[in-house]
């Protein structure tokens, strides 16, 4: 478990080694197009979409038809796969317009 600045116990989530190269490939793209700052900015946002999945992991719907026991929320002009398991939540990809269905 994670702690909020307010002292309250947050849910966990894992990144998979795709997810953390996903985040990486954002960064670049972000920092060449946008600047350090924005894309500094946007990676927080998604961090606090994370622990959004991590409290609350059956908000979004699950897409069996693209890989069983995955969910997918989207984030801005992202799709974020994850999957629920006994240890909290999985983030297993971060897409753009890739095809889904290869990349996972």
């Amino acid at each position: 478990m994670h702690v909020s600045p307010t002292g309250q116990n947050m849910a966990d989530y894992r990144l998979s080694q795709e997810a953390r190269k996903d985040l990486m490939d954002i960064a670049v793209y972000g920092d060449e197009n946008f600047g350090v700052a924005q894309s500094n900015k946007y990676r927080d946002q998604l961090k606090l979409h994370f622990e959004l999945l991590a409290e609350q992991p059956k908000l979004f719907s699950a897409v069996d038809y693209i890989k069983p026991g995955y969910r997918r929320s989207v984030y801005n002009k992202h799709s974020v796969y994850y999957r629920i398991d006994n240890e909290g939540v999985e983030i297993i990809r971060v897409l753009g317009r890739q095809d889904h269905r290869k990349a996972l």
